[in-house]
Order: structure tokens, then sequence, then C-alpha cells
């Protein structure tokens, strides 16, 4: 009998498909199995230095200028164990433990591994399935078992349909996945150029910069910008209104500046004689309606909880643990619709759905599927409720703070498509005597799905009444001023990076919650609206003109990787186009630096660190021209490069003079290696002191 070990993503998918097949072993379909568990990523691209022969080892270490740009032609591409901290112990922990448990159990009798990771857009989870293969070095037959969602139907559908890996090397997803994560690596080098270039300027800041982060924060600040040098020019019209409340004015052609808008009150009523009252009269009465709005992307989802307050962080952490109750929808989803399949999977789930959420059931019409929503096309389909729905929305707080209101948002859009359409009679009207002033006026006759879910785009988009027109219009002046930009929002940012097709919604989501989240945060969020720390500005700033910061490069980017899944490209063919982003983006950066001095107050406690440069051991270094508050002589300098032991007076951190002595080392430090002055201690001292 063939028997396959189920490699899955981490321990709570392992425990769905426990549960989907009965036990952590057994029996399915033709095959029998075992499953095991990764941890997400358990190996990573290995240091820039461990990539190169030794001889471009000290180049790889620098963050210097002139050690950039990299030649990637030389590059081994190594992954190496990851380390971190265990969050309950505290203590540092290595993945080669896991790592060398899956291979104790690969090597078990088993006739192939099945990949059970994530099927998601960017290759990740074929990504880092293949690392832990790779690191184990098997060599027998892989597949693929490709699912939707972690329901039990899914992941057992997922199982019948395995899919043979013939070789990686042709294998679409981790081929696209590789592409983006060699990029995404090999892009560190701009971050070391503007960490370098901030640093020298003196300014303390870790430039963080990156394809969708740099875009982002360049966008908020070019428009901070425009709010900042907006000048309000008035103007004046006239205009008329009837006793109902409508507006009668003349159509603006946004390419032309109007005859008919004048600079100042008097000017608009010396140049034209118009009467001071016209009567309207209906040129049109038109029945119209709406369907309901598509469904929502984790970004826009995101967008509409920040106005009360969630942090994107926070609602993509809460999201994740409500997926992997199957409570919620796959949340890294490109789609825009759900298929069939998934439409019949929660219609028996409707009701008690609309019930948690306070809907009415009678609003819920619409039982056949919407050819605008449910469509053949698609893999996860869209954001929505999943198989397993909450007893109530109180009782979602323990997944997180945002887990109610993720929810009933989430389901009053999905039950949308179920209520009718909103229809409204469309009125539009004219003066008798003077036909180019002309009003529209929506009325409501049938609020269908409006009554189930608020749509925010379509009700920006609406001017709504229940009046008719009246029967007399007056004249009257009309005070307005050329348009001010939007403050920025993270709504406004979504619809920019959507506008671009850059990123999935939950790319956009984790990344603007990386951006504004921790100690180094680039952006504030306060309910939406946002704004930019000293560190994102900066990085903004930075970042003018540059590729790496332009939306249309941006999404060239991603189209370049899906055209490696297609094998349109090789990953490394794809590297090109990060070559030609740094070499045109370095001396930019170099000269927009000299703008921060004008944007930034500079920190007075801060000074960058002196260096000084020179050969050691047939080696060109670089070092703090510093140590403990001794500033090296020249001849300190010469004597440190030719590998003396010097010795000098010294302070300690609490102004205690001491005498120093010792030569220059390789040092490392959080898992940086560095050359710099290395004490040596005096072994007697150090016993006493231990007494």
């Amino acid at each position: 009998m063939t028997k396959y070990l189920i490699l899955t993503e981490k321990p709570s998918a392992r425990r769905n498909f426990e549960k989907a097949l009965g036990g952590l072993s057994g029996h399915f379909a033709d095959f029998d199995y075992e499953l095991t568990n990764l941890r997400g990523h358990v190996m990573t691209l290995a240091e820039p230095q461990d990539q190169v022969p030794d001889t471009l080892t000290t180049q790889m270490q620098s963050w210097e200028l002139k050690d950039l740009p990299w030649d990637l032609n030389q590059f081994n591409w190594k992954r190496t164990y990851i380390v971190s901290k265990n969050p309950r112990t505290g203590k540092l922990e290595s993945t080669k433990s896991l790592l060398d448990d899956f291979k104790k159990k690969a090597s078990q009798g088993f006739d192939g591994i099945v990949i059970a990771t994530d099927t998601d857009p960017s290759g990740e989870g074929d990504l880092l399935a293949w690392e832990a293969i790779d690191a184990i070095k098997w060599t027998g037959p892989v597949y693929r078992a490709n699912f939707v969602d972690e329901s039990e139907k899914g992941l057992r559908k997922a199982l019948e349909h395995l899919k043979p890996i013939l070789s990686f090397q042709e294998h679409g997803p981790l081929q696209k996945g590789l592409a983006r994560n060699k990029w995404d690596f090999a892009s560190m080098q701009l971050t070391r150029a503007a960490t370098t270039l901030t640093k020298k300027q003196g300014y303390p800041f870790v430039s963080r910069q990156g394809r969708l982060k740099s875009a982002m924060i360049l966008r908020v600040y070019q428009q901070l910008e425009a709010i900042k040098n907006y000048q309000r020019v008035p103007f004046f019209e006239n205009r008329y209104h009837d006793e109902n409340g409508h507006t009668y004015a003349r159509a603006v052609n946004k390419e032309e500046e109007p005859d008919f808008r004048y600079a100042s009150q008097e000017e608009a009523q010396i140049q034209e004689t118009l009467p001071e009252t016209a009567t309207p009269v209906v040129i049109s009465t038109q029945p119209k309606e709406t369907q309901p709005p598509k469904l929502l992307d984790l970004a826009s989802l995101s967008a509409i909880l920040a106005k009360e307050g969630f942090q994107a962080k926070e609602v993509a952490a809460t999201y994740q643990k409500l997926y992997e109750a199957k409570i919620v929808s796959y949340p890294r989803t490109e789609d825009k619709t759900i298929t069939p399949e998934q439409y019949e999977d929660l219609r028996p789930l409707v009701d008690k759905i609309a019930q948690i959420v306070d809907v009415g059931v009678s609003l819920l019409t619409i039982r056949e599927p919407r050819k605008s929503h449910v469509q053949e096309k698609g893999a996860h389909g869209a954001n929505r409720p999943g198989p397993v729905v909450p007893s109530s929305l109180e009782g979602l707080l323990s997944y997180g703070p945002s887990a109610p209101k993720i929810y009933e948002v989430l389901a009053k859009n999905y039950l949308a498509m179920m209520a009718d359409n909103y229809h409204y009679t469309q009125i539009k009207a004219q003066l008798a005597e003077l036909p180019n002033f002309t009003t529209t006026i929506n009325q409501p006759q049938s609020q269908g799905w409006h009554l189930v879910y608020q749509d925010q785009d379509e009700e920006e988009g609406q001017t709504r009444s229940t009046q008719g027109i009246g029967q007399q219009a007056r004249r009257f002046l009309y005070e307005g001023q050329n348009k001010k930009p939007t403050a920025p929002t993270w709504k406004w940012l979504k619809t920019f990076l959507e506008r671009y097709n850059i990123g999935t919604g939950a790319t956009r989501t984790n990344t603007y919650g990386e951006l504004t989240s921790g100690k180094n945060a680039y952006m504030i969020d306060q309910k939406g609206k946002i704004s930019l720390t000293d560190n994102g500005l900066a990085a903004a700033i930075l970042v003018q003109d540059t590729y790496i910061a332009n939306p249309k490069t941006t999404k060239r980017v991603f189209d370049i990787f899906d055209q490696v899944g297609r094998f349109e490209m090789t990953a490394d063919e794809a590297l090109h186009s990060l070559n030609v982003t740094v070499a045109h983006d370095l001396p930019i950066m170099a000269e927009n630096v000299k703008q921060l001095e004008n944007a930034i107050e500079k920190p007075t406690s801060y000074e960058p660190k002196e260096k000084v440069s020179g050969e050691w051991h047939g080696e060109e270094v670089t070092f703090n021209a510093f140590f403990s508050g001794h500033r090296f002589t020249a001849e300190e300098v010469a004597q440190l490069l030719a590998g003396e032991v010097i010795t000098f007076q010294a302070a300690s951190k609490k102004g205690k003079s001491y005498t120093a002595k010792g030569q220059l080392a390789k040092k490392r430090y959080k898992g940086k290696d560095f050359i710099g002055f290395d004490l040596i201690l005096d072994k007697k001292k150090t016993r006493k002191m231990k007494k």
C-alpha cells in the first residue's frame, strides 16, 4: 500500500487535516498517510557575506556606497537555519531540530511527500515547503495538495486530487516564490544605502526600503506635501436654489476654467445679468437601481475597521486566527468573486449567519447566485464567512479586539448579495429661463441591500432626496475654492495601490501594518488617517524619483514574478530588474539625502560615528575612530592597522578613568560581523573583581 507523509505549514493546519482525515495517521482514498508540520519558514537566505567567495566577504559586510551595487552573479543563494527567540522561554532556538525530526520521519519508508502548505498567490507556501524538503535532501516523489480553504471538505478534496511535482525547476508556484524571495533579499542594498546616507547626514534612522513599502511611504509624503503647499484660491459664481433645497448650477469641464467663475463677489454680480428668480422644470424621470457592492478583500476590510480605531496589524493577526478556526475564509486571496461551489457550501448557513449579525432573513430574497458575485473562475474566493458560524459576536473577542467587527462587516457584505437591488428614481431638472442651470435628484424607492450593508464607496457617490423639485428657484452667490488635496487615509492609500494593481489585499494590509506599528514605525494611523514619523519622512525624501518607489515599476516587478511562475522568464533573469533599480536609485538617493536638513530637525543627542579606514591583514577595513571616549590618534590608527596592541586612557560609562589595552579584531554583534577595537582584559584585575 502506498504511504505518504503529508507536510502542513503549521501545527494549526495539521490539526485541521487531522480532523478532516480522522487522525494523525491512517488511510484515505487509495493511500496510507501520516501528518507532520512545519512552523512557517524553517530556512532563510544566509547573510550576504555567506553568499559569495571569501575574497568578497568584506565587501558584502559593508554598508558603504562604494561597495554597492552587488554582483548577483557571484551569489550562491545559500540557505541556513532560522534562529529566533522563543516567546515563551525567551531562549534562542534554531529550526535545525525541527528539520532533523522531519528528516528522521521522512526516512521511515514513505513513498512520497505531499506538500499541503497554503496555496497562496505569491508562491510562499510552495517556497517554504521546498526549503524544508531541499534541506533534508529528499530525492523521492513529491506531490502537491492544492486547497482553497481548511474546511474538512476542502482538505479532503485536495488530497483526492494530488498533483505530482516532477521537477521543482518546472513547478511554477515555487519559481515565482523564489524570484520574489531573491529580489526582496537583494533589495536590502537600498536599505543599506539609504540608512548609511541618512546616518552620515546626522539622523539615527534605519531606512527600510522595499518595492511595496517605498511606494506607500512616498505616496503619503507626496500627498502631505501637496496639502502643506496648498493655497486657497476662492471663486464666486451665480447659482440658484429652490424651496426644497435643490441647487441648480452650470456644468464644469474639468479640463478648463469656466468663464462664469469670478475672483470677487463684485465681479460676479457685475459681469452677469441674471434674473433673481427662475422656474424649475423636469426634463427626465428615470427608474434606476444599483447592485450590491463587490465582496471585500482584506485591505478593504481593514480600511473600514481603521475608522473605528483598529490597527491594520491587529486586524490581519486576528483575521488569521479566525481563519484557522474556520470562522472566516482564506485571507491571502486575489479573488474578487466566489465560485458556485463556494456559494453552495455557505447556502445552508445563510440564515444562521444573518441571525448572528442581526440581519432580517426576510431581506435575503435572492437565493440564487448573482453572476456579478459568483463566477466559475477563482480559487480561494473572496473574503467571506467560513463554515463555522459563531454562537455570538461577543464570543469572538477571544480571537482579538477586532474579531466581532471583522465578522459583522464580512458577513453583512456577503449577505448583501442576497438582498434585492437598491431602487431609486433619478430626476433631472433645469431652469426654464436658463436651461444650462441643471440639477439631478435621486429619490429612493426601495432600499434593498442598503438595509443589510452600508457601502462607503457607494454612499460617497450618491446625493439623495425625498423631495421633488420646487416651484421657484432664487439666485444666490456661491463661494467656492480650488480643490484641496484629500487627507491621506488607509482607504485612500488602498485605492492608490488598487489603481496600479500592486499586491493583494493581504499583502497591502500586512505591509501597512508593518509601517504603522513598532517603535520605529514609519507612519502613524489615527482611525485610518495617516501621518509620517520622522523616520518615515526621511525614508520618503530619500526615494523621490527612484524606481523602488515608483508604482509603475512596482507593478512591473509583480508582473515579472507572474512571468516567472508561467515560465516566460527565469528567476535569475527576473533579478535583472533589481540590478537596474539599484543602479538607477543609488545616485538619486545620494542627492536626495541633502534635503533632510530642511525637512527634519536633527537630533541634538546624535552624532554620526566617525570612521577611519586602511589596510589590515591585506584587506581594506573601516572601524570606529573612537573607543570609550578616546579618539585614536593618527599614530594609534597606524599601529592598529599594523596589528599592534596599543594602550591609552579611556573613560567608562560611569565616567571612571581606566587604562585600555587592545587591538583590532573581527567581532560580531546582532548577527553582523565587523572590524573593531577589541579590549584585552587584565586577568588579575578580573579575578579581583570576581572576589
